[in-house]
């Protein structure tokens, strides 16, 4: 008889437990429906990139009544704990703790080059599904960002949802985020 090998599921509690444990540290994972995918190694443009976003969204929100997050979990029903690269979640940082349910995030935003197809597919499904009403991509392989609204049902879909506004913004255009439509944002600076 040939027996194929189970594969171990992770629960979100198993999985906060495993991070805790200190065995996981400098990995680049984040669990997802369950399962420990490997994030892709950042190169520099990337880790640049992400610093450029994360500058701009703190210029953007203000300390005292938002958390501009880094590569941060949020926590999702089910067994999925993304690590979006900049997250803003409403409430000082000192109101919250390490991983805060995806449902205080106001504004999602990763950062895509090798990823560019699973932060369009699998990950905005996943966003979708959680409501994150304002959901970026900065895709460096065409220098431009893909901003996301209206999430809306799609069996079709890996998590059962999309978004049906999606507006691709150019260099040269200004972004308005959904919690700060007051302060526009130029895509160039979010841009290495």
């Amino acid at each position: 008889m040939n027996l194929s090998p189970t594969l171990h599921r992770w629960s979100r509690v198993q999985w906060e437990r495993l991070v805790a444990s200190g065995c996981l540290d400098g990995e680049p994972v984040e669990l997802i429906d369950g399962k420990i995918p490997s994030k892709s190694a950042f190169v520099l443009m990337e880790m640049k990139t992400v610093a450029f976003v994360d500058a701009n969204m703190r210029g953007v929100f203000d300390e005292a009544n938002y958390w501009v997050r880094t590569q941060m979990p949020l926590r999702l029903e089910g067994d999925s704990q993304p690590e979006p690269d900049v997250a803003v979640v409403a409430g000082s940082f000192r109101d919250f703790p390490a991983t805060v349910d995806i449902d205080s995030a106001l504004l999602v935003i990763e950062v895509s080059e090798s990823t560019l197809n699973y932060d369009r597919g699998d990950k905005a499904s996943l966003y979708a599904s959680a409501g994150i009403a304002d959901y970026w991509i900065i895709n460096l392989v065409d220098r431009q960002c893909e901003v996301h609204h209206q999430p809306v049902t799609d069996a079709s879909c890996r998590f059962g949802f999309r978004y049906a506004d999606i507006t691709v913004m150019k260099p040269n255009q200004t972004i308005r985020p959904v919690a700060a439509d007051d302060k526009p944002v130029r895509v160039a600076d979010l841009l290495p």
